[in-house]
């Protein structure tokens, strides 16, 4: 059998969160009738600290909302060059919002230094419709799994705020961040005017994110939902186990510790290279060996290992609550072989 590292998406929702959907009691959330999308949205936003807080379908829609809410027509979303919101949501900024990019690189950091945020700054004018919006990402996806100190989330926020510019936390992996700092949630977006975080990654939830902020920017949010076609109705089902979801943000260093594992088991097979990561998400790089990301995924699939080209020689492999240490150990063992065998 295969050993999924994909992606902490691939993960199968416990029999508890089952029972949960099957039990939850439901209505129609597009009248705010569902009492278990009520609750959700209630304990969501107390977790992170924010007034108030939407339940979406995906953690696109979540940024894509945020976006829309934020800006207005023709200005610029300031993020790094990386960012998922940037990369990989199908040019939803412009094609939802009519938002341009102005992009930064975030480097190991991966989040921008105050004098990157003023720099990259575009004043409204006549000729210039100016930056709208300044968005960060944590943990960083693409950068490796890299874990944001709250600090650094600050500094860049009050720059952009002191500039009149709102900023918006593109959470997925939220709380991978807040285990591997030993931070609060509500630390982490204390400077920031919006967060999107998903129950579908590492908590296990079969679907859905929440998208968190004032009550009155939820309020247009809701609004913004109902455009993208994320109202729904007897919603309670898929709410109730992102209820559970919430309960599994501790087992979270589990993942941590998983990855690192793998990351230094597969360091030391010849030819790659892998770095410690800071959370759930490994990245190998094949360029010495002369192995393109592609052909190694294909090594790893035929091994029984599946993973990700994310580069030219970029594979990436997440952890998760359905793979244990002996998966790690058997995956490493399995990669190792294959590689020898080539």
């Amino acid at each position: 059998m295969a050993i999924d590292l994909r992606s902490d998406t691939v993960t199968r929702p416990s029999e508890a969160m089952r029972d949960a959907a099957r039990d939850a009691p439901v209505g129609d959330d597009v009248y705010g009738d569902d009492p278990t999308v009520n609750e959700l949205e209630a304990t969501a936003a107390e977790r992170v600290g924010m007034e108030a807080a939407l339940y979406v379908p995906t953690g696109t829609m979540g940024n894509q909302i945020a976006a829309r809410v934020h800006t207005d027509r023709g200005q610029e979303v300031l993020l790094d060059e990386q960012a998922h919101v940037y990369k990989w949501e199908l040019g939803g900024l412009a094609q939802l919002s009519g938002l341009q990019v102005r992009s930064f690189d975030g480097g190991d950091a991966a989040a921008p230094a105050p004098e990157q945020v003023r720099a990259g700054y575009v004043a409204e004018s006549l000729h210039e419709a100016g930056t709208g919006l300044l968005a960060l990402e944590n943990t960083h996806n693409a950068r490796g799994g890299v874990a944001v100190p709250p600090e650094t989330i600050d500094a860049a926020a009050d720059a952009a705020h002191e500039l009149g510019v709102p900023v918006h936390l593109d959470g997925a992996r939220l709380f991978n961040a807040c285990v591997a700092l030993d931070v609060d949630p509500e630390r982490m977006t204390r400077e920031v005017d919006s967060v999107m975080f998903c129950l579908s990654k590492g908590l296990g939830a079969p679907v859905g994110s929440m998208l968190a902020g004032s009550e009155e920017y939820v309020e247009r949010a809701r609004r913004v939902r109902k455009l993208f076609g994320g109202g729904m109705r007897q919603a309670g089902i898929i709410a109730a186990p992102g209820l559970a979801a919430l309960d599994n943000v501790d087992r979270l260093a589990d993942d941590h510790a998983n990855a690192a594992r793998l990351a230094e088991g597969l360091d030391a097979v010849d030819g790659l290279r892998a770095p410690a990561p800071d959370t759930n998400i490994v990245q190998v790089f094949t360029d010495e060996v002369g192995l393109s990301a592609d052909e190694f995924v294909d090594v790893c699939e035929d091994a029984g290992v599946l993973g990700g080209a994310h580069g030219d020689y970029l594979t990436r492999f997440c952890t998760h609550l359905d793979v244990s240490a002996d998966d790690v150990d058997a995956a490493i063992e399995r990669i190792e072989s294959a590689m020898a065998e080539r």
